[in-house]
């Protein structure tokens, strides 16, 4: 079983990239091949400082690796140093019909925020799906782990794919999304799905002030410590205490069901378990950030590993439809 995840560094990564690619892709590397990959050409979307990409693209290698990415059992690399990705990418779009895209959800939010003006997206933001497919069906991926909010981007994916076989013969494995249902989607502090466009997010490893910060900061009802909220179970911080820690989340909105405990004590208690929960993985970070030439060399090493792969894949798609 082969499996493949990506993450875009498009900014610091948050609990929502945790639980919806990041913990599923790191307990999968221990049941089959395990190719993981930092998705910089998609980030082109979205971000264009350069030096931002740069330092988002190490961080993001950082955070893969301070979570529990091992090297000796997952192939990591950036997505740029196998070119392979942009050339399949091509001959999928000759065979995406324009209406596929049309109907993906991302674009018609991303439209939706701009005023209805399908003219200001570029194009990348319309194509990015097709990317995503060359990145999956390079690799012959069987299980791709993705959140709830992707499900779609896996089905045009798999479109794509069963289309190219029809046209040109058995050339690409389909894959099957891995969807974790308790995390497939995770709340952002305003209840919207967490993401960093919505600017909704808790950082894995933002300063311990500005954390605690934004989270004492989570807007609540006006109800009183002493009001019982037979409604706590639709409470952002006790819906992510859960994921966290279920015994405790499950703690937390029992005492915001019977009253006498405030929003305050909860967000506190949050707070506590968030940055104890995490904090193996800062120190483990640390070290990493302290000798960068490791981890460029992890990265070189997984280009090295995915490359011959990928051409493999791209020469037998190029034969199947005459381009050899």
């Amino acid at each position: 079983m082969r499996i493949l995840t990506g993450i875009q560094p498009s900014g610091a990564l948050h609990l929502g990239n945790y639980f919806g690619a990041m913990l599923p892709g790191i307990q999968l590397q221990n049941q089959g091949e395990a190719f993981y990959f930092i998705a910089n050409y998609h980030s082109m979307t979205s971000l264009t400082d350069p030096e931002l990409r740069r330092r988002y693209t190490f961080d993001v290698a950082l955070d893969w690796l301070a979570c529990g990415l091992d090297p000796a059992k997952a192939v990591l690399w950036r997505q740029s140093d196998v070119p392979e990705h942009t050339e399949l990418a091509w001959l999928l779009t000759t065979i995406t019909p324009m209406g596929l895209l049309e109907r993906c959800h991302s674009f018609k939010d991303k439209v939706a925020k701009l005023g209805g003006e399908v003219g200001s997206v570029n194009h990348g933001l319309f194509a990015y799906p097709v990317l995503m497919a060359a990145d999956i069906l390079l690799y012959d991926s069987n299980i791709v782990p993705v959140g709830k909010d992707q499900k779609q981007h896996l089905e045009v994916t798999r479109d794509i794919a069963l289309k190219f076989n029809h046209l040109y013969g058995e050339t690409f494995v389909i894959p099957e999304p891995r969807i974790q249902e308790s995390v497939a989607v995770v709340p952002g502090l305003d209840g919207q799905k967490m993401s960093k466009s919505y600017n909704n997010t808790i950082e894995l490893f933002g300063e311990e002030k500005a954390t605690r910060k934004k989270i004492m900061s989570i807007v609540m009802d006006s109800r009183t410590p002493e009001e019982p909220k037979p409604d706590a179970d639709h409470n952002v911080v006790v819906q992510l205490f859960k994921l966290l820690n279920a015994t405790e989340g499950a703690n937390q909105e029992a005492l915001l069901r019977a009253g006498g405990y405030g929003y305050g004590s909860l967000k506190k208690a949050f707070f506590e378990c968030f940055w104890n929960y995490f904090a193996p993985y800062r120190a483990r970070r640390a070290e990493l950030a302290a000798n960068p030439e490791a981890v460029h060399r992890i990265l070189a090493e997984g280009a090295a590993k995915a490359t011959p792969i990928a051409r493999a894949t791209l020469a037998r798609a190029k034969k199947a439809c005459g381009l050899d």
